[in-house]
């Protein structure tokens, strides 16, 4: 899988970009501030429909368009090539004036279209599928743990549609419960309803619960072996899922569904107390742990923790071959700059095995001068991207 164009059109600092991509490892070379991590969000956001950087799609509409257009609007389109077959994705974002509204208020339109015909959002994941590696992404381990149920959504969802249907249910029935829950003590409440949402919750959170544990199972599998070969065969990586409730790893999905049955029950004079849901997916969390003990969320120098990440990502990319039968799209943002020479040409090395990878740096001199010679060169500046020769 590899993109063969992108087009962008008032996106971030890209007023117009016509951009055609080689199958190949794609080095894009800037000083800061110039747009390299805007071409990669571009790329992530057409694969997931989300930003890695902002929740506010408003954000995403070039300001000068914003302030401008007639009707300001960002659109981003590319050609994706799978296997034999060509893909045309596309995502208007446009900003529309509510009617009646005062102080010129205005809302956002998304439109999603895959081959010119619209889609849902859950239609497009696994479209395009990428992997992200961002300097950012340290909070990984040492960030809040709905970071960590985020990035186990967005890879799980590129792979497995199903996931995400369940996901996207599960969600909408905590909202749902959680209000329910709110009015127990204002309102005489049918404790019918509540059952009713009860089974609503344990059918759709038990399968997210499988898929996740399934999945950190598999990752975790790829990321220790990578893991060990990072950090001079001295340390090894676990990842332990933590979900709210007890289940094992081989508890198939009707297990799951009972024991969380079973502390849904013993919990419901606590939740109406609260008004709030206490146990599912929602509230799970993922644990890196080294050498059997360390938590490197806790205790984790810097180094060890990047040293994870990057087991991670890389894990991931071979998790999502395995699953799909092709390499993602590996998106590398400054990664390299903060490793040593090890780990540099370690991660270099990987880099290789996919189809296309799209690699940021403002120093090119972290590459050696074989790397450099395999990398198709592009300069960006002030949102343009131009094509450079290598020298002789």
């Amino acid at each position: 899988m590899y993109i063969r164009h992108l087009s962008l059109t008032n996106f971030r600092n890209y007023a117009r970009l016509e951009l055609a991509l080689p199958h190949q490892v794609v080095l894009l070379h800037g000083a800061n501030a110039q747009g390299k991590t805007n071409l990669l969000e571009a790329i992530y956001y057409l694969a997931t429909s989300r930003s890695p950087q902002t929740y506010s799609d408003r954000e995403l509409i070039n300001w000068i368009a914003d302030q401008e257009e007639m009707v300001p609007y960002a659109r981003l389109k590319a050609e994706v090539i799978q296997g034999e077959r060509a893909r045309q994705i596309e995502i208007v974002i446009q900003k529309e004036s509510v009617s009646g509204g005062a102080n010129g208020e205005s809302r956002l339109r998304k439109q999603i279209t895959v081959d010119h015909a619209k889609r849902r959002a859950l239609d497009l994941v696994g479209q395009i599928n990428v992997v992200l590696f961002m300097p950012q992404d340290m909070s990984l381990i040492d960030g809040s743990p709905s970071g960590r149920r985020r990035y186990l959504d967005v890879a799980l969802c590129q792979v497995d549609p199903e996931y995400c249907r369940a996901l996207s249910r599960y969600n909408r029935v905590v909202s749902a419960r959680n209000a329910l829950l709110r009015e127990w003590h204002q309102r005489r409440v049918d404790p019918d309803e509540l059952a009713y949402w009860d089974k609503q919750l344990l059918g759709y959170g038990s399968t997210v619960m499988q898929r996740r544990r399934d999945a950190v199972a598999e990752l975790e599998e790829k990321a220790s072996e990578l893991h060990y070969q990072l950090s001079g065969e001295i340390e090894r990586l676990q990842l332990i899922y933590q979900p709210t409730i007890d289940i094992a790893p081989e508890d198939p999905v009707e297990q799951i569904n009972a024991t969380y049955q079973a502390e849904l029950t013993r919990n419901h004079k606590q939740e109406t107390e609260r008004g709030v849901t206490l146990l599912g997916p929602h509230r799970d969390d993922l644990q890196f742990i080294i050498n059997e003990h360390i938590d490197l969320g806790t205790f984790g120098s810097r180094g060890q923790q990047r040293t994870a990440v990057i087991a991670l990502k890389l894990a991931e990319v071979a998790w999502m071959r395995a699953r799909t039968g092709q390499a993602p799209v590996l998106l590398l943002d400054e990664v390299l700059a903060e490793l040593d020479a090890q780990r540099r040409n370690f991660l270099l090395d990987q880099v290789n095995g996919v189809q296309q990878a799209i690699i940021t740096t403002t120093d090119p001199a972290f590459f050696d001068d074989d790397a450099l010679s395999q990398m198709a060169l592009f300069k960006v500046e002030s949102g343009r991207v131009s094509a450079m020769e290598h020298e002789a």
